[in-house]
């Protein structure tokens, strides 16, 4: 079987932009597409990761393409594992991870388990897994690399950028990089308008414009 390692990364200074922002505030600014299952979660929640994704499939309860990946992936890179949403497997631990680290990538998203969770915390090295399990993997099976990939519930491209954080994971299409970082950036000045409305004195009815939006529904509020 022959896989393939090489793909278009984004511009490097659009990622770091990209960082910048929420996983909710992308999500909301791409018109709420994107979001990853919330079953992905990050071993730590102060983990945050944001880098083109280097992706792979691996069987369940099978870690061999995962090492390959890691071996090919490029400094910046978010290895991105799709291996069947299978909980009871620990795919990855700290010894990976410092293989990760010392070669520079972003982060880890898999959807079966990882352990050595607290190792993970102490280096830091960011990882969104579906679950924790100490169970362990085989290195039996060969599959593909750097091909799109179905995890969480999306479409995951090589070159796509996953960002993630405390809240979750989403997927931003490589071509649309530039617009996504737009629309979060004029999402952001909105959402700060609003802050400081509430702070003068303002309602939240009156600063969304809600009035009219109760009053066609009949809601009767009694003071």
């Amino acid at each position: 079987m022959r896989v393939n390692t090489k793909f278009d990364r984004p511009d490097r200074a659009l990622v770091e932009e990209l960082a910048r922002f929420s996983t909710a505030t992308i999500h909301e600014a791409q018109g709420r597409l994107g979001a990853l299952s919330s079953a992905l979660k990050p071993v730590d929640p102060g983990m945050s990761l944001c880098g083109p994704a280097f992706t792979v499939r691996c069987a369940p309860r099978d870690n061999l393409m995962l090492q390959v990946a890691i071996a090919h992936a490029q400094p910046g890179d978010v290895v991105v594992v799709s291996a069947g949403e299978y909980a009871e497997a620990g795919s990855f631990g700290d010894v990976l991870a410092n293989a990760c680290q010392a070669k520079g990538l972003a982060g880890l998203v898999t959807d079966t388990g990882v352990r050595d969770t607290a190792e993970l915390r102490k280096l830091g090295f960011p990882v969104f897994s579906y679950s924790v399990s100490i169970k362990g993997t085989v290195k039996e099976t060969v599959g593909p690399m750097a091909e799109p990939i179905q995890i969480g519930g999306e479409l995951v491209r090589p070159g796509d950028v996953i960002r993630g954080d405390a809240d979750g994971l989403v997927v931003v299409r490589r071509e649309d990089l530039a617009y996504a970082i737009e629309r979060a950036r004029k999402r952001e000045e909105a959402e700060a308008a609003y802050i400081a409305a509430y702070r003068s004195g303002r309602s939240v009815i009156e600063v969304s414009s809600l009035a009219g939006v109760l009053e066609a529904k009949g809601l009767v509020i009694e003071e």
